[in-house]
């Protein structure tokens, strides 16, 4: 995998669409493929534009329509268990609930009562939704939760628009099953993987 440190000037960071297609321009000929690569906005200022930070399964490319390559590396994982790390996840901790306002779907001859992704807002709630995403590979040891303003977003194309609410979990861990902790790093953590989250960045500790 690829670790990147990238610069998306402020044109194109300000618009969520437009963001999203500056990341894709890194990966030349995927435009039509699933995406495959996490990312986490470190910092944005106004006028001036975001750094980001991207794990890909693929090597980024710069070039004139794409943006800034600030510092890349290539890793493995190869953590052993009971290894001690630190981590940082930006996750959008959330429940599903039947809501009968919604209506119902039918399924196999079955009327199932639609369901609604609402936020955990409480702080024990979004550590207990933390410690159920870590359980099958990480025995979490100590945590900080930041809670972070909310983002409103428009999809268009659906005719719908909405919000996320997203955490900040700084903390430490240990790693209880290397095989499913690389799969978990791998395709990221929890929901709102478009906007920024799921990214688990780890050190040892």
């Amino acid at each position: 995998m690829f670790l990147s440190k990238v610069h998306i000037p402020w044109q194109q960071a300000k618009n969520t669409y437009q963001f999203h297609q500056a990341l894709w321009r890194l990966f030349p000929g995927c435009e039509e493929a699933e995406r495959d690569f996490l990312f986490r906005v470190e910092q944005v200022q106004a006028g001036v534009g975001a750094n980001v930070l991207l794990q890909s399964a693929i090597r980024p490319v710069g070039g004139e329509q794409s943006p800034l390559l600030l510092g890349q590396r290539e890793f493995e994982l190869n953590v052993p268990n009971g290894q001690r790390l630190r981590f940082r996840l930006r996750a959008n901790p959330i429940k599903t609930i039947k809501d009968s306002s919604k209506g119902t779907v039918e399924k196999k001859g079955k009327t199932f009562t639609k369901t609604v992704r609402v936020p955990l807002l409480h702080e024990e709630q979004q550590q207990a939704w933390l410690e159920r995403k870590l359980q099958n590979f990480a025995r979490l040891e100590s945590l900080i939760v930041k809670p972070e303003t909310v983002t409103y977003f428009r999809k268009p194309k659906e005719g719908r628009s909405g919000k996320i609410q997203t955490v900040l979990f700084d903390g430490v861990m240990t790693v209880t099953d290397s095989a499913e902790f690389e799969t978990q790093v791998t395709q990221g953590i929890g929901p709102a993987k478009a906007f920024g989250c799921g990214l688990l960045s780890i050190a040892r500790f």
